[in-house]
């Protein structure tokens, strides 16, 4: 009996050691891989794999010559349907709120290993006299009763790999690449007035961004490095609710000057407008975007300033607004000669710009044209650009996801 135990406990632990490693000497792959079966984030489209002709679809009335036709290849991606909101940027606005109020309150714990984090299970009371801080007070109230935030107050913090000094330098160790930045992120509210001299513009500068009347409108006052700001936080929030072996997913960004226009374009191809007409206007004379129809006349479209950020119709990957309501912040660094000297594939040009850094190499590409812009910037291929710390009335910005693995809808 002691044998037959002896063998079964030999047999027990042979099969034991075996277990999970069942390749009989043949070359399998790791097999306790965590599974991925893709993504459809909320209030993203997928914008197919392709090839397109980038360059002016229309005469170069400018003569500007800084868009010459090019044959190149996009990646498949994910894109926001709309512009980026007032209502979700200020879900992030409101984030950097509680987080900062957390801290006041010393609402921290451990975790498993050994880092302080915040608790945000912890209920947040604003009345509290420990919160004062985040308000004007004393001769900064408008009016005794006023309890207003400090918004020079709302600053995000953040890191990011510089990967082209990572591909050219092999030796540089991992602290070298990796930038911080500190920015404030609360959208200025004060281009409504900025942007238009002798112009009555102060009830949006009072409403726009906070007023329930314009949830749905996009956000605007948003420099390029608050939308950087805000996709980094939107990866975080993604992350952070991923099960427990679940990968990350890649990170929110901003599209490409070249996805956006793939984007725009809608599989159309030398479509000048995402609706591929060559006329601004419909078979019955209505127009199809919001932008500005002629002189002085803002509200013929629908829309004095902005509209809703769903309004018209999408083109024909799902996406609104791909011309006029705001010009959309692109990830690409502005070059005039850029299309001469990019690759064919998913070409793009990346300059970090550091503040004290010439003004010209802050240039950021813009794309789509605006409610305040003629029909000419609201053409898919018109380039345009604005300077990365700036903050404008007619900008805003939405995100994109890269595709990772192949799509039944890529060929």
């Amino acid at each position: 009996m002691k044998r037959i135990a002896l063998f079964c406990f030999c047999i027990g632990l042979l099969f034991l050691s075996s277990c999970g490693k069942d390749d009989k000497g043949q070359l399998i792959g790791v097999q306790d891989r965590p599974s991925w079966n893709g993504i459809n984030p909320y209030g993203m489209v997928y914008v197919p794999s392709g090839t397109l002709t980038i360059g002016q679809s229309d005469q170069d009335i400018f003569n500007t010559h800084v868009q010459r036709p090019k044959a190149i290849s996009i990646v498949g991606f994910f894109m926001d349907d709309t512009e980026i909101t007032n209502n979700e940027y200020r879900e992030f606005v409101n984030w950097v709120r509680d987080s900062i109020a957390h801290d006041i309150m010393g609402d921290y714990y451990e975790d498993d290993y050994g880092n302080e984090r915040l608790d945000w299970e912890l209920e947040l009371d604003y009345t509290m006299e420990e919160l004062d801080e985040m308000y004007y007070e004393g001769d900064m109230k408008l009016y005794d009763t006023e309890r207003k935030m400090d918004t020079r107050l709302m600053e995000y913090t953040y890191k990011w790999v510089d990967w082209q000094k990572a591909a050219h330098n092999p030796e540089a160790i991992r602290s070298n690449l990796l930038n911080e930045v500190n920015i404030n992120i609360h959208p200025d509210t004060l281009v409504w007035i900025r942007d238009f001299a002798y112009s009555y513009n102060e009830p949006m500068t009072r409403n726009y961004f906070w007023h329930p009347a314009f949830d749905d409108y996009p956000v605007v006052g948003v420099s390029w490095k608050q939308a950087k700001a805000f996709s980094h936080w939107r990866t975080k929030m993604w992350n952070s609710y991923r099960g427990e072996n679940e990968p990350n997913t890649e990170d929110f960004r901003l599209p490409t000057e070249n996805e956006w226009e793939w984007a725009a374009r809608g599989g159309r191809e030398i479509a000048p407008y995402p609706w591929g007409g060559y006329y601004i206007r419909n078979a019955k004379g209505c127009l199809l975007a919001n932008f500005k129809p002629g002189r002085g006349n803002y509200p013929e479209d629908g829309g004095y300033y902005t509209v809703k950020a769903d309004a018209y119709f999408p083109n024909d990957y799902g996406l609104y607004n791909m011309a006029g309501n705001v010009a959309e912040w692109t990830e690409t660094a502005y070059h005039p000669a850029a299309y001469q000297h990019v690759h064919d594939q998913n070409p793009d040009i990346r300059y970090d710009a550091k503040d004290d850094d010439p003004e010209a190499y802050k240039r950021k590409v813009i794309r789509g044209g605006s409610w305040k812009d003629i029909s000419y910037y609201c053409q898919t291929g018109t380039r345009n650009f604005e300077y990365q710390d700036t903050t404008k009335s007619y900008i805003g910005f939405r995100c994109a996801l890269t595709f990772l693995g192949r799509s039944a809808n890529d060929f």
